[in-house]
């Protein structure tokens, strides 16, 4: 066991940044653009070489961001609890359930809810009523339909400082039917299309969109499971090292979704690269290549012509301490034997 630990052991000065961009670079040369079913939820999620690319250039978003909820076990064990979990939590918006048209010759929004969808989604007309009274307090009512009235902002007069009142126009009315429409009525914002799956244990729900607090809210929802495909949003929550790990967890992901085995040593270098600041930074111009200590080592990856104007307008040193810096200029790559320096004292015959 002592032998295969010290064989394990990583030598002094080991280039272990392009070994692990290698060990990562060459078996993503062979993944396949093959797009993979989600179980109904969001139809084509990215995987393989997208996918790499959105989690590497930290992107803010994925194109399709999933989220996986895992429920307490008195839920997990019924099909029916699950379903019921599923929708309480999937986002039900005014124009789901009723029928919104703006009249701007009266300057009124009309609603007419649908009372047979309106009940299969769950959603009553006192909940309707209840939204829209947000927006006006002049709601007048009559059976499945709701009329708004526009408010009259008092605006402040940017010259006299006096309260002048505003007129409702037409494009104030038009945009308040968008609003209207985009109104959430139930469930939990950014939560759509809720889908409860079932796998060796037990039952979850995996719905597309993120928004990790809104779902722990959720008196049947197990808090320390839950978990999303958006890296961004674990940061936010949960902190860096969740970030970390899910980091891991997704290039582990895409790695082996490919049949592709790579040591998970090298995918946790490449987070721990992303994540050493305290934030998920991209590996690219605007991350981690873009901030190089050396102008040279900068400069040799794209915008050069930026990188060394800057440098030179204000004097910037260069310490030729990097690996690329040295190869420019022709000198041995500080890595390896050529960072060890042996000094000898010879002895006088």
């Amino acid at each position: 066991m002592a032998e295969r630990k010290n064989k394990s052991v990583i030598p002094p000065f080991e280039a272990v940044g392009v070994i692990s961009a290698q060990s990562i670079g060459e078996p993503g040369t062979q993944m396949t653009m093959r797009t993979f079913h989600y179980a109904g939820v969001a139809e084509h999620v990215p995987t393989g070489l997208p996918r790499l690319i959105e989690i590497v250039d930290a992107k803010k978003e994925p194109k399709k961001p999933i989220i996986d909820i895992y429920l307490k076990s008195a839920a997990a064990r019924n099909r029916g609890e699950a379903e019921k979990v599923a929708r309480d939590l999937a986002s039900v918006f005014i124009e789901d359930v009723a029928k919104v048209s703006d009249d701007l010759e009266n300057l009124t929004v009309l609603i007419v809810v649908n009372e047979k969808d309106a009940k299969a989604l769950g959603v009553t007309l006192s909940t309707v009523k209840k939204v829209l009274e947000e927006f006006s307090p002049s709601l007048k009512t009559n059976g499945n339909k709701f009329l708004l009235q526009p408010v009259k902002d008092n605006a402040k007069d940017s010259k006299t400082g006096e309260k002048k009142e505003k007129k409702v126009t037409a494009k104030s009315v038009r945009r308040l039917a968008n609003k209207v429409k985009e109104a959430l009525v139930k469930g939990v914002k950014g939560i759509y299309r809720a889908v409860v799956i079932k796998d060796e244990k037990e039952f979850f729900i995996r719905a597309g969109g993120f928004n990790i607090v809104g779902t722990m809210g959720h008196p049947m929802v197990d808090a320390k499971r839950v978990y999303t495909n958006n890296i961004k949003e674990i940061e936010k929550v949960f902190g860096i090292e969740a970030a970390r790990n899910a980091i891991i967890k997704e290039v582990n992901d895409v790695l082996e979704m490919q049949n592709l085995y790579v040591d998970i040593r090298h995918i946790m270098l490449l987070a721990d690269a992303m994540t050493f600041s305290g934030i998920v930074k991209s590996i690219g111009r605007h991350g981690l290549s873009g901030q190089k200590v050396g102008v040279l080592g900068r400069a040799a990856f794209e915008e050069t012509v930026k990188h060394l104007v800057n440098a030179s307008a204000s004097a910037e040193e260069e310490n030729l301490i990097g690996v690329t810096e040295n190869i420019i200029v022709g000198q041995t790559v500080p890595v390896g034997t050529g960072k060890v320096k042996l000094i000898m004292k010879r002895t006088k015959k």
